[in-house]
């Protein structure tokens, strides 16, 4: 039986489209209910939700992100709560993919508390799991324990990975693999397409899975070349789409299904 990742990305395969999966901070912005945000993204074409859980010290995740999470970690969002909107999304949406997404210790905080993380995910509807500081040398364990359970493992590679990162990345990854389109955090500038271009060829010679792209997708055009010229299967847009949120008090679901829409329509041109 087919993952709902893997039938999601082999439905837009046979269309010949781009998967696009915005991110979002769980939690943020107070004023919006995480679930109606993701219902939200998915009208406006989203093909797959990565959902963030918020942590006080996120190492990969630039300023916009970093608000985001300071302001859920402010208002007390934790992991549980993030489930639970992941539990809530599920009541209505029994299809669209969700990547869970964070750093290890909300997990190992929400297990020392008796939690059971891969089987509490999975009962809640998530389909997998990216935890961005357990590299795959590192976490063979955590690994199986996601598998047993019925999720996917996301990777992180970037420009800087080895051929070894690879085989390693190959060996566990399921859904697809997230690659780093530059040097830095999220949202970083100097997005080079034909880099990337060259690097997705590259890890195809060792990852049969899809690739996706995010950390420097800044706009619809951008999207679109990294879809077109480079090759992706999907794109990740993640602080582009929070600073619209933050850039918009007023009107912030608004704000995020207007620039999704954009991108959707750039990415089907």
């Amino acid at each position: 039986m087919m993952s709902r990742m893997d039938e999601m990305f082999a439905a837009l395969r046979a269309q010949g489209r781009c998967a696009l999966i915005p991110y979002i901070m769980g939690g943020y912005p107070e004023s919006l209910p995480t679930p109606d945000i993701m219902h939200a993204l998915v009208a406006a074409g989203a093909n797959a939700i990565e959902l963030g859980f918020p942590f006080s010290d996120p190492a990969a995740d630039g300023p916009v992100i970093q608000r985001a999470g300071r302001d859920a970690v402010a208002r007390g969002v934790n992991l549980q709560q993030v489930l639970a909107h992941m539990r809530a999304f599920r009541d209505k949406d029994a299809t669209t993919p969700v990547v869970l997404m964070g750093y290890a210790n909300p997990i190992e905080r929400y297990e020392h508390a008796g939690g059971d993380f891969a089987k509490d995910a999975a009962a809640a509807g998530v389909d997998a799991v990216l935890i961005v500081d357990y590299p795959p040398d590192e976490c063979e364990a955590f690994s199986a324990r996601l598998k047993a359970a019925g999720l996917q493992q996301i990777f992180l590679l970037a420009p800087t990975s080895t051929e070894e990162r690879m085989e390693q990345v190959a060996q566990l990854a399921g859904g697809f693999v997230y690659y780093i389109s530059l040097k830095g955090v999220t949202g970083s500038d100097g997005l080079d397409v034909s880099e990337v271009q060259q690097m997705l060829a590259r890890i195809r010679q060792r990852i049969s899975l899809p690739l996706a792209v995010g950390f420097g997708i800044r706009d619809a055009a951008t999207a679109r070349a990294i879809a077109k010229n480079a090759g992706a299967d999907a794109v990740v847009l993640g602080t582009r789409l929070i600073d619209a949120m933050e850039q918009n008090p007023q009107r912030p679901m608004d704000a995020a299904v207007e620039f999704l829409r954009e991108v959707r329509a750039a990415l089907d041109s």
